[in-house]
């Protein structure tokens, strides 16, 4: 019998009482209370079931469910005698930051406190109790959406202890989506200030919390522990490539086939459904299926790219729209299907995503676009491990058209980017030289460069020519000319209209022998030495733009020879 297919619903009751399709992965319940462990982090990518797990336990062990064992019966879970007797059971503090996306620190903490005083309100039993001491209620008066941060950061442990207070009982935090925020935090440039706040509140949340029984959080990349998870020595993580829970999110291919053959597809679709969604692996189990595409199909009984629209994909769109060139050639690899051999750490360091590209692969891994073919481990005699590094290709099909219909987006969103313009936004100053060299020497004449003694005019034109070759991106940037910064006058500057876009300070200086410069290569070094004496990045760095994303370009010119170094 043909169930009927709910695309979206992320809530188990509904899903159980409509008798929508559904595919049973409560033995997840099962391996983890089993499991033992006091506070667990799993990583998963996107839309892939992470919520409905979650979401799943709630209904399990909460309270709020008593008496709801219809909803798990005939499902794995239900078999298991023991547990059966925690259903219903247990305080639960549930809560998502799904969606928490402030485009600065201030929009964020207006938003994590109106969810907190939102998850407040989910106890009403809280405010009848009598049973309080006047400084606990006077603690629970103040959680409201003006509270303060420290109030908030503490908020989620104080819910603990007053939970424990009314039922006797130990509680259990589910927290999903961990991690929506810190990327939000990482695009926008506020880094720091939410890193302090969210170590606070996972400390008292999970670290020195005494009503605390065991916890749960849920997000697509594994945060450093040195940001956010220091003070937890208590934390068992959970990646893409461990092998606890790995067929518990996602969809196997038997239970995808079985789907199938449930809705009437025939071997044709399978093959078909295989090739586009198929590809993904955790831990040891190959063939997982992303359940979103999957329900999708189904539904819609049409092969198309379904997973690039759960998402902006803003992270990502950045690190390959800014990122180093080495990147960029990588990447190329992979849209031709070639494979990429990179070192990986799946402790996700956001701090090093514009420096270090083996942070760019991790995310790239941990998102879901990347899947592990082979891993070599390199070792120092018979003992340490010295280095891994992972034979990676793109997942599937739909992801390849998944980035090929992104790429193009770019492109079209910004008018068609010259070749200069984009190599400079990538940090390219070859490509850009190239592109220079090509440009002069096709439009300029001898006396155009200044090859004349008597010639004064030569750094105005190419200062104009250059400010021409930028005109494309007034869209995306306010570009100023010769305006004072920091001690001293740019030649130009690029302040980005769009959070996730690098800023620009390009510095043109003539050859001259009378420096004491002998090439182009310390003329273009001077034009650096300039932008840092003079402090140009005052302007850009006062706007709250952070140094690593702000690029410097030296240009050194001598009649139709370009030079261009960057800082």
């Amino acid at each position: 019998m043909e169930r009927v297919i709910a695309t979206g619903v992320q809530d188990f009751e509904k899903l159980r009482v409509n008798q929508r399709f559904y595919v049973d992965k409560t033995d997840f319940i099962s391996k983890w209370w089993n499991g033992g462990d006091d506070v667990t982090l799993i990583t998963r990518p996107r839309r892939f079931g992470k919520t409905l797990n979650m979401s799943t336990l709630n209904c399990f062990f909460s309270n709020k469910f008593e008496n709801r064992g219809d909803l798990f019966e005939g499902l794995k879970v239900w078999e298991d005698a023991d547990l059966r007797a925690q259903q219903g059971k247990w305080p639960v503090i549930f809560l998502s930051f799904a969606g928490i996306k402030g485009r600065t620190y201030d929009d964020t903490m207006v938003q994590m406190k109106k969810l907190l005083t939102k998850l407040y309100l989910e106890f009403p039993e809280l405010y009848r109790y009598e049973g309080f001491e006047n400084n606990e209620r006077q603690s629970l008066i103040k959680i409201c959406e003006d509270m303060s941060d420290t109030e908030a950061a503490l908020s989620v442990n104080l819910l603990s202890g007053l939970l424990r207070k009314v039922y006797g009982k130990k509680v259990l935090i589910f927290l999903d989506e961990y991690d929506t925020p810190l990327q939000e935090a990482y695009i926008n440039g506020y880094w720091d200030d939410l890193v302090a706040f969210t170590r606070t509140m996972f400390n008292n949340a999970f670290k020195t919390n005494p009503s605390l029984e065991r916890g749960i959080m849920t997000g697509i990349t594994r945060v450093s522990k040195e940001s956010i998870f220091s003070d937890l020595n208590n934390l068992v993580v959970i990646t893409t490539t461990s092998n606890l829970y790995a067929d518990c999110f996602g969809f196997t291919e038997e239970e995808v086939f079985q789907a199938l053959e449930e809705q009437g597809f025939t071997e044709k679709d399978r093959q078909d459904v295989k090739r586009w969604y198929d590809g993904f692996t955790f831990g040891p189990v190959t063939d997982i299926y992303n359940p979103w595409s999957i329900t999708n199909f189904l539904n819609e009984k049409k092969l198309k790219v379904y997973w690039a629209n759960t998402s902006s994909n803003g992270l990502v769109g950045k690190l390959l729209r800014t990122g180093k060139p080495e990147i960029k050639k990588l990447f190329e690899d992979l849209m031709k299907g070639e494979v990429i051999r990179v070192p990986v750490d799946e402790q996700i360091i956001f701090n090093q995503l514009d420096t270090n590209p083996a942070a760019v692969w991790s995310l790239l891994l941990a998102s879901g676009y990347l899947k592990v073919v082979h891993t070599t481990t390199f070792k120092e005699g018979n003992d340490y491990l010295t280095e891994q590094i992972y034979t990676l290709e793109l997942t599937n099909y739909e992801v390849w058209l998944m980035f090929n219909n992104l790429i193009q987006l770019w492109f079209a969103q910004a008018g068609g980017l010259s070749e200069f313009t984009t190599a400079m936004l990538q940090g390219d100053p070859e490509t850009m030289e190239e592109y220079m060299d090509d440009i002069m020497l096709a439009t300029m004449s001898s006396f155009d460069g200044g090859m004349t003694p008597s010639d004064k005019v030569p750094e105005s034109f190419y200062h104009g020519l250059v400010l021409g070759l930028l005109v494309e991106q007034k869209g995306r940037y306010e570009i100023r000319s010769n305006r004072e910064s920091g001690y001293g006058r740019y030649d130009v500057m690029m302040i980005p209209r769009e959070a996730d876009m690098p800023a620009v300070i390009l510095e043109f200086k003539l050859f001259s022998s009378k420096r004491g410069e002998k090439s182009l290569e310390d003329t273009a070094a001077n034009a650096l030495k300039q932008i840092e004496e003079k402090k140009y990045d005052t302007e850009l760095l006062d706007q709250g733009i952070p140094a690593e994303r702000i690029l410097k370009y030296g240009f050194a010119f001598e009649g139709k020879e370009c030079l261009i170094r960057k800082g």
